[in-house]
């Protein structure tokens, strides 16, 4: 029930994606500067996911919005607008609170049910709660998301993830979506946020590039979709478009653009110039601090 949107069978699109790539950045930004989450930064942040750099803070909505089913049956109904802005008082007062002494994790799969329960916006929900849920986990020091996103994690499991966040039976909030028991929710979110975390071990093991100021230097060169992809090249000595759409969640057209963007900025090269078998591997540069590369 995130934002009423049906993924499966369609490509994202690439605006979509580079949005939010973008909001994780600023996230990251945030988290450096130490700044806190306050309600006018999440307004920020679905800016950002939904419009772009240059929009600003979204404002609440004004109206009543609905999730429905592919066959138009209503699944759930959010709270009234005018409940919104205390409900996001309250959850960012909760959050700050929380931080100071509860496990993080559990902090981020709270207040991600929470936003997503207030549904603040007439879309775009989803986005922003995993959105949220990232920089929570960033605050309190688990930065997984340098090399891979939760993100990625719910969209290859979008069954799992919208059944996990039917906690009560009724479609209104009113009527139950308060006192519901989340412990199946939460028991999902700490699972696909485990399985980020082994994914992530699994590609950055045997590489010891963190105490090279060298190597933090060439990974601040790339975007979190470059950090993304570098991680391939943990377990194997080159990758494929099909390798790189499958993580990032591209169409092999955008991911296409991105190889042919990144070999013209020479942290890649073309391994295999076959146009069906292309292959790509790092430079030389690049493949000094990654340590041996072979594949386990």
């Amino acid at each position: 029930m995130l934002d009423g949107r049906q993924f499966p069978g369609r490509e994202r699109d690439t605006l979509e994606v580079q949005h939010y790539f973008q909001a994780l950045e600023q996230v990251e930004n945030w988290v450096e500067q130490g700044i806190p989450v306050t309600e006018e930064r999440i307004q920020k942040l679905h800016a950002l996911i939904y419009t772009g750099k240059r929009a600003r803070p979204t404002p609440y909505r004004d109206g009543q919005n609905a999730v429905r089913d592919g066959s138009g049956g209503l699944v759930y109904l959010p709270p009234e607008a005018k409940d919104v802005p205390s409900l996001m008082a309250e959850l960012v007062t909760w959050i700050r609170r929380a931080e100071d002494g509860q496990p993080v994790p559990v902090v981020a799969g709270l207040a991600h049910y929470q936003f997503v329960t207030i549904h603040p916006y007439f879309d775009g929900n989803g986005r922003t709660a995993r959105a949220l849920a990232t920089w929570i986990l960033y605050r309190g020091g688990y930065d997984l998301g340098r090399f891979y996103a939760l993100e990625e994690f719910y969209v290859q499991d979008l069954a799992g993830y919208y059944a996990a966040l039917v906690t009560h039976s009724h479609h209104n909030y009113y009527e139950g979506r308060t006192t519901a028991d989340i412990t199946p929710w939460l028991a999902y979110f700490l699972k696909g946020m485990a399985s980020v975390f082994e994914s992530v071990a699994a590609e950055v093991r045997g590489r010891a590039v963190e105490s090279d100021p060298r190597a933090e230097a060439l990974l601040r060169r790339l975007d979190r979709r470059g950090r993304m992809v570098l991680g391939l090249f943990g377990r194997q000595n080159e990758i494929t478009s099909n390798e790189v759409a499958r993580i990032l969640g591209l169409s092999p057209r955008q991911v296409r653009d991105l190889l042919a963007e990144w070999v013209n900025a020479g942290w890649l090269e073309i391994g295999d110039p076959a146009r069906k078998s292309r292959r790509y591997r790092l430079s030389v540069e690049y493949r000094r601090f990654i340590g041996d590369l072979s594949a386990e």
